[in-house]
Parts: structure tokens; sequence; C-alpha cells
């Protein structure tokens, strides 16, 4: 049975043979680490997702990188992505 949710990651690493996805209700966040293993491994950045369904239905949809807004989108009740200005929005 498949679930459903507002917020898809799909995942293309090298290693893994093909792509993973997870899904998210309503907030991801990914804290990237980089260095040469899980032990020698340096914060690099973090980037997040949320979601939120608005007074009249329709979805907002932010993604953040390193608290920073950087996309901005609503999707409607009809099912339109309309992307928004990031502008004075935090």
């Amino acid at each position: 049975m498949s679930r459903q949710y507002p917020i898809w990651n799909k995942v293309t690493a090298c290693i893994y043979q093909s792509s993973k996805n997870y899904g998210v209700k309503e907030k991801g966040v990914v804290d990237v680490y980089i260095g040469t293993s899980n032990s020698n491994s340096h914060h690099f950045c973090e980037h997040k997702t949320t979601h939120k369904v608005l007074e009249n239905g329709d979805r907002e949809y932010r993604f953040y990188l390193d608290g920073k807004l950087l996309k901005r989108a609503v999707v409607t009740k009809d099912y339109e992505c309309n992307f928004l200005s990031t502008e004075g929005v935090q």
C-alpha cells in the first residue's frame, strides 16, 4: 500500500544502485557532513523543507539552506503549483 506525504525526497548517491525515496509530513531537515568518515566529519550545511496547510486549503512549501529561505511555492486545491517570491518572508 502506498502512503501519501506532502513532501517526497528522492536521494541519488553513488553507493546506491538506484535512487531511494522517503516521505515527510510537515518538516524534513537534513544535516550534511563532510570529511573522511563518520567519526572524522564536519558540519557543512543544513537544508530544510516545510509544509503547511493554509486556511483556504492551499498548501505552502518552503525550502531553506542554513536557515535562509531560498524557495517558496503554493500548491492550490486544484493542484496548480505557483512559485512565490521569498523577498521579505522568513
